[in-house]
């Protein structure tokens, strides 16, 4: 499988998951409505899992984040002729999830006249609004998230695809511990693919899309999983 399909693929049921836990909780008349965030940091987790499992039967690595597949180029485990590939697979999957999501719960999105509450299906929003803080924390999210992940990953593995358990509970630990200020993006297409199709929608009462926010969590990732992959090469070079 082509690495632009792997992660196209993988990613889509990361967001199809992902997001659909976050619309069960958040929308009007679902089963899930008002189950709280640890149903979501869970869902979440559970998500992570299966996208990376399929994502590692293929050759692409299962990276399902710009943010990671940058760090791995700067760190020459990957080309950067690639990344392009990761990319765009990653950024049409999460788009395409988002758009599953929608299908899903059509007859919710319009039975809820809450626009932050659809928005929130889609893509993330701080807590208290602080461009600083905000991509301070999604810096750190994302550099546990890497920094963990290449320790998990490494050559002393021997889980194979079972990676993806220990990367899912690193993913939960973040949610839980990092996610409450600014909903743990740490994925710049986790979050862009999404806010697009937020844009693109019919949706009733949609609200804003937050594109003034929007540039914090794709550059607080990248930043993020650059200063961890630094760090890694420094204590393990």
């Amino acid at each position: 499988m082509s690495i632009f399909l792997n992660e196209f693929i993988a990613t889509a049921i990361l967001i199809l998951l992902g997001n659909g836990v976050v619309a069960n909780v958040v929308l009007n008349k679902t089963k899930g409505q008002n189950s709280g965030w640890i149903v979501i940091t869970f869902g979440w987790a559970i998500a992570v899992f299966v996208a990376v499992y399929i994502a590692a039967k293929g050759d692409s690595g299962a990276h399902l984040n710009p943010a990671i597949t940058i760090a791995f180029a700067a760190m020459k485990k990957i080309s950067w002729d690639v990344v392009p590939y990761y990319v765009a697979g990653q950024l049409l999957g999460a788009m395409a999830g988002a758009l599953v999501v929608w299908l899903s719960y059509m007859k919710h999105f319009d039975a809820t006249p809450d626009g932050d509450a659809k928005q929130a299906v889609f893509c993330t929003a701080p807590a208290i609004r602080s461009n600083t803080a905000n991509l301070l924390t999604e810096i750190i999210g994302t550099f546990v998230l890497v920094f963990g992940a290449l320790y998990i990953t490494g050559p002393t593995s021997s889980l194979g695809s079972l990676d993806a358990l220990p990367v899912a509970l690193l993913v939960l630990g973040i949610g839980l511990s990092l996610g409450g200020p600014t909903g743990y993006a740490i994925n710049p297409a986790r979050d862009l693919g999404p806010r697009i199709m937020h844009a693109i929608l019919p949706l009733k009462q949609k609200g804003s899309n937050g594109w003034g926010y929007s540039w914090v969590p794709i550059a607080g990732p990248v930043i993020g999983a650059l200063i961890a992959a630094l760090v890694f090469g420094a204590v393990n070079g």
